[in-house]
């Protein structure tokens, strides 16, 4: 089942257009610089990495269909200026630098003029190839039929460089050729047609109505957007886009999909799991594996499919615990007779899941994120509980907030994974990078003072 649809390219824009902008300064860097007396690639690297962070902390590339091009302007002239200051501030720091304002200043003027190019040639062909082909279309509904309603499918039909196909209104008041339906059709059509964006006019919802539809939309990790009226919001995560001068309010996604998160938490999972592997499982694993192998026969790691990022399966590596058998889809109980000796520590101590490195390296999992369920729990519970999908939009990870809040080992009943599901979603609403520190530290604390709750 996919949770969401997105433009079969749209993806790969953002990466494209950081990609290029490192290249325009990397080859600018070497060609204007190779002349002076100093360490060029250092520069370089320094260039690169201020040019990210300014871009990471300014939004620089959160460029969208609907976004002007005076708001692209704004933002190469925010980002040009910063960047330009950081560029300068590098030579007091060196003795070796001899600092070439003309160099440097040819140096700003032609990135400013390369990226800018680059930026209106990348938004000038999108915009052309929205027009000819329709292809990245995004799928579109507006639920209700007021007058605001309609001028906003007016705005989709005479902006079709924005790339939106309008399917059609959802009224309970009104029918018409462009009426599809009901407010209770719309949770069906948005699944069997792959609906991208849903548009709501407030001003024909009950506020009922309006918090079943936030839910619904949420849990399917499928964009809302609201044609704002006097009534309240019910959600905080709220942001105002506007489509040349008319108002829409959207519902955001969790930061963590963001481009430049994912790539930020990305870099931190490889260089942690580098770490683990290369310092302390290149020792550990033989010494562990010694031990599995002399206590009982079957093979040292365990494999076993578990549904990670939008249910995708990924095979999960651990050290064998338990003795061979045909029963792995069964949950672990307490004083389970499955589980070796050994398999009693390794469980006990949380070192069974060390193997998991690997699969962080290999990209199937996270450091921190929601932990991976069994199949058999997640077909029983992901149509009981409110927000289950939810987990499912992120990587699954080693260790979470719900492990290290006490919500880890067997599900009793539906009350237990809810308790995992309120902390897992808390984590991809608030994630930060302090808080994926916090949980790893909490994990070793844990592990170190024994929790009762891993066997």
């Amino acid at each position: 089942m996919t949770l969401t649809r997105i433009g079969r390219y749209s993806k790969y824009i953002r990466p494209i257009s950081i990609i290029t902008d490192m290249l325009i300064i990397i080859t600018l860097s070497t060609c204007l610089f190779k002349g002076l007396n100093f360490n060029v690639n250092n520069y370089t690297a320094y260039l690169l990495l201020s040019w990210s962070a300014v871009a990471f902390f300014s939004k620089f590339y959160h460029v969208y269909r609907f976004t002007t091009l005076i708001e692209i302007s704004t933002k190469i002239t925010r980002q040009q200026i910063i960047f330009f200051l950081l560029a300068i501030a590098y030579f007091p720091f060196t003795s070796q630098a001899i600092f070439n304002q003309w160099i440097i200043l040819c140096f700003f003027v032609l990135s400013t003029l390369s990226i800018a190019l680059a930026k209106f040639l990348l938004f000038y062909l999108l915009k052309e190839y929205r027009l000819i082909t329709g292809s990245n279309n995004r799928k579109t509904i507006i639920i209700g039929h007021s007058n605001q309603a309609v001028e906003l499918k007016k705005l989709f039909d005479s902006r079709t460089d924005y790339g939106y196909q309008f399917l059609g209104y959802f009224s309970d008041k009104k029918e018409g050729p462009e009426i599809k339906g009901k407010f209770e059709d719309v949770k069906p059509y948005v699944v069997d047609n792959n609906v991208d964006e849903v548009y709501c006019s407030l001003h024909d919802l009950s506020n009922e109505k309006l918090k079943d539809l936030v839910g619904f939309m949420y849990e399917n990790n499928r964009t809302l957007k609201f044609i704002p009226d006097t009534k309240a919001i019910f959600s905080k995560n709220l942001k105002i886009d506007y489509y040349e001068l008319f108002p829409v309010l959207s519902l955001k996604n969790s930061v963590l999909n963001e481009p430049e998160v994912q790539f930020i938490k990305r870099l931190f999972d490889l260089v942690f799991s580098l770490i683990i592997i290369v310092c302390f499982l290149s020792w550990v694993v033989p010494i562990i594996s010694l031990l599995i192998k002399l206590e009982s026969k079957g093979p040292i790691f365990f494999k076993q499919g578990r549904p990670g990022i939008n249910q995708e399966e990924f095979i999960c590596y651990k050290f064998r615990s338990m003795y061979v058998n045909d029963t792995s889809e069964n949950e672990t109980k307490r004083n389970d007779p499955r589980i070796t000796k050994i398999g009693q520590f390794l469980r006990k101590t949380s070192l069974d899941e060390l193997p998991q490195f690997f699969n962080v390296l290999l990209g199937d999992m996270s450091i921190v994120g929601p932990r991976p369920q069994l199949w058999i729990h997640n077909n029983a519970y992901r149509n009981k509980i409110k927000k289950y999908f939810v987990r499912l939009s992120v990587k699954p990870g080693i260790t979470g907030l719900a492990q290290v809040s006490g919500h880890r080992g067997e599900i009793n009943n539906e009350k237990d994974m809810e308790n995992r599901i309120k902390y897992d979603v808390f984590y991809i609403e608030n994630w930060s990078l302090f808080l994926d520190l916090k949980i790893i530290f909490q994990t070793i604390v844990n592990i170190l003072m024994g929790d009762k709750k891993a066997f």
